[in-house]
């Protein structure tokens, strides 16, 4: 808890006073106050790569977290490898060590290991923790899709 609280107070003091770095600051004390996400996505990561080769990898909250500033931004892996390293900003939300830095190969592989079962339960817990301090109902939901490449006949493909 102690250690939450400082990375709170760290944020607030390293996060701009934009617009976006406003909603990183309260997207992360929302994750701050649902710990139990990180379980969740742990389960997912464990067994994922093996501990005895290569350097340190991500931990499950810089996974979430930076799975969430890609989907967030809608950025690919580069440009979120960029932007972590170039915006003070995205350092402090995502929470990287000291000196730590995300490729473009971890940041895929970390954050494309977590299942669609436990973005369901981490989309539950939020919504749930919004119900619970009256910002949002639950009620309705938007869902993304994605547009996946056809072969489209010229004009118009009937079939």
């Amino acid at each position: 808890m102690r250690q939450r609280r400082e990375a709170q107070l760290n944020l607030s003091h390293t996060m701009p006073r934009s617009e976006i770095g406003r909603e990183l600051q309260a997207m992360s004390m929302i994750l701050d106050e649902n710990p139990g996400i990180l379980d969740l996505v742990h389960e997912d990561l464990v067994g994922h790569t093996n501990p005895h080769t290569g350097r340190n990898g991500m931990t499950a909250e810089q996974t979430l977290r930076c799975a969430i500033l890609k989907q967030y931004r809608e950025l690919s892996y580069e440009e979120l490898a960029f932007h972590l390293e170039d915006s003070a900003a995205f350092r402090a939300f995502a929470r990287p060590g000291h000196g730590q830095r995300f490729g473009t190969s971890a940041l895929q592989d970390n954050i494309k290991a977590i299942s669609e079962r436990t973005w369901e339960a981490v989309i539950r817990t939020l919504v749930r923790y919004a119900a619970e301090k009256g910002v949002e109902k639950g009620r309705t939901v938007r869902v993304d899709s994605t547009a996946t490449e056809t072969d489209v006949h010229y004009p118009r493909d009937s079939r």
